[in-house]
């Protein structure tokens, strides 16, 4: 039992080494390694429907949380919100959902990608609170985690790209002030 103890501590000592700290936070390769592993033990779970809900309520709650805003804000009139899985027409699964009573050409649009507004969240994080993180190996996984979170939930679904489609007119409408705002940048 001691041997175990021994190789504990020679391996705590080597990862709060200063310099061992600073190269894998400068390294993008420990980034990219632990946004893999994260990512192959999520859809590592994607065989328990429940299991899988578990893993993703963080992210969904988000995902959905953002729908629910921008439609309430837009008055697209939310009915009801689930973060409770169930399955399609198709047999997938659906995580979670947000419904309208509302949904109209000028609201379809932007509840519909609302998700999209995440990446400032993650953007704002990554650039207003790292700096102040203690630089430990733990913050930093903690980091890699919700950056992870926010950024894969901040891709709307087919589902939501299917309503966002549903106006023709909204979809011109938005495009144009898209377009309009790129020339004023």
């Amino acid at each position: 039992m001691d041997i175990f103890w021994h190789i504990f501590y020679k391996i705590g000592y080597f990862i709060n080494d200063p310099q061992v700290k600073q190269s894998f936070f400068d390294n993008r390769f420990f980034l990219i390694l632990l946004v893999v592993i994260l990512m192959r033990l999520k859809y590592g779970t994607y065989r328990s429907m429940w299991l899988s809900a578990l893993i993703n309520i963080p992210g969904t709650f988000l995902h959905e949380l953002m729908h629910f805003m921008v439609g309430a804000f837009l008055n697209a009139q939310p009915c009801n919100f689930t973060l409770l899985p169930r399955r399609n027409e198709n047999g997938d699964y659906v995580m979670g959902s947000v419904g309208f009573r509302n949904v109209t050409y000028y609201n379809a649009v932007p509840a519909a990608l609302a998700p999209f507004l995440l990446l400032p969240i993650g953007f704002f994080i990554n650039r207003y609170m790292l700096p102040y993180m203690q630089p430990t190996i733990t913050n930093y996984m903690i980091y890699v985690l919700l950056q992870t979170i926010i950024i894969e939930n901040a891709i709307p679904s087919s589902a939501d790209f299917k309503v966002a489609g549903m106006y023709f007119r909204g979809v011109v409408l938005y495009t144009a002030l898209f377009v309009g705002l790129l020339f004023f940048i």
